[in-house]
């Protein structure tokens, strides 16, 4: 069992570690339910667009969420997550 598996008391067999080669990416607080996040991910697309850049996502490059706040502890109003697309400069061809 991993030390966060002892410490925490919660099955991690399923939890894999994955290194991300980040590059270039546009990330937003999101505070609230899950259901509400494609909002905000509109919110980071309209900036995108506003700053001439456009998502890079590819099988490489990940959509990705951190979570810091524990949803097993927290009511869904508080739940925080770090919503992160890794974006590229949109190319003038």
């Amino acid at each position: 069992m991993s030390a966060a598996g002892k410490k925490k008391k919660i099955d991690c067999s399923k939890a894999e570690y994955l290194t991300m080669e980040e590059g270039l990416c546009v990330q937003v607080l999101h505070i609230g339910p899950f259901d509400n996040e494609p909002a905000k991910v509109d919110v980071m697309n309209r900036f995108l667009q506003e700053k001439g850049y456009e998502n890079d996502i590819t099988d490489k490059r990940l959509h990705h969420e951190i979570y810091p706040s524990d949803a097993r502890k927290v009511p869904p109003e508080k739940w925080k997550t770090v919503l992160r697309h890794p974006i590229k400069k949109v190319s003038l061809s």
